[in-house]
């Protein structure tokens, strides 16, 4: 049943809500997300890692991984040769006042919000309830791996690097690459979550890998 609603909230948000309403959109959505994991598991929000033992903890493990990922991406932005990584298209037609919006608002509560509190908080303590804990997480992950084929169809656009290495491949390839490497990535974010007990982790470490990406492709763009 959540699984079906979350298909439905991942059409509506990529291809119906318009740009004005994505953010009170996915907001609403992770709201009633919490609200399906405690009606129909009888879950609370310490379950799923919102609890304030952890709190500390996940803003240590978060804010860490945090800083790596920052330390990175300004190494490469200062390299000449992966420079051009970071020229986002997307960025190019925004003021700072909208990337700073994008940063901080859009991203944190757009995206991180939603995809944390389904793919690394709920979705896994609902699926352990009747599978094991690694089959939850494993499952999750998939799931989240899928969550990004619409996004993955226009991925070749946003980039002029992208456009050049996998522009020319078939929509499939490039779908299937994107769905494989961001299960990964959602393995290591449910690692966050599980060594550090706290969804704040892996919130922080998706919206630095996710929001950096904004200030630093305006900052070489802006050049």
């Amino acid at each position: 049943m959540i699984v079906t609603a979350l298909a439905v909230v991942n059409v509506a948000s990529n291809e119906w809500v318009p740009r004005a309403g994505y953010v009170p959109f996915a907001v609403a959505a992770a709201v009633l997300v919490i609200g399906a994991g405690v009606l129909l598991d009888g879950l609370d929000l310490e379950a799923f890692g919102f609890g304030r033992r952890q709190l500390g903890k996940g803003l240590r493990w978060g804010g860490t991984v945090g800083g790596v990922v920052a330390v990175v991406m300004l190494v490469g932005v200062a390299v000449p040769s992966t420079r051009e990584l970071f020229e986002d298209r997307r960025v190019e037609s925004m003021t700072f006042p909208g990337v700073l919006y994008a940063a901080f608002v859009r991203v944190p509560f757009g995206t991180v919000l939603l995809e944390e509190v389904a793919f690394r908080a709920v979705l896994p303590e609902m699926l352990a309830q009747r599978v094991s804990r690694r089959v939850a997480i494993g499952s999750a992950a998939v799931l989240f791996g899928l969550w990004h084929v619409l996004p993955s169809l226009g991925i070749a656009t946003v980039n002029p690097v992208a456009s050049d290495t996998i522009g020319g491949l078939p929509d499939w390839v490039v779908v299937c690459g994107s769905v494989l490497s961001t299960a990964l990535v959602g393995v290591w974010f449910s690692f966050l979550r599980e060594r550090s007990g706290s969804i704040i982790a892996p919130m922080l470490a998706h919206w630095s890998s996710n929001a950096l990406g904004y200030l630093f492709a305006y900052a070489v763009i802006s050049r």
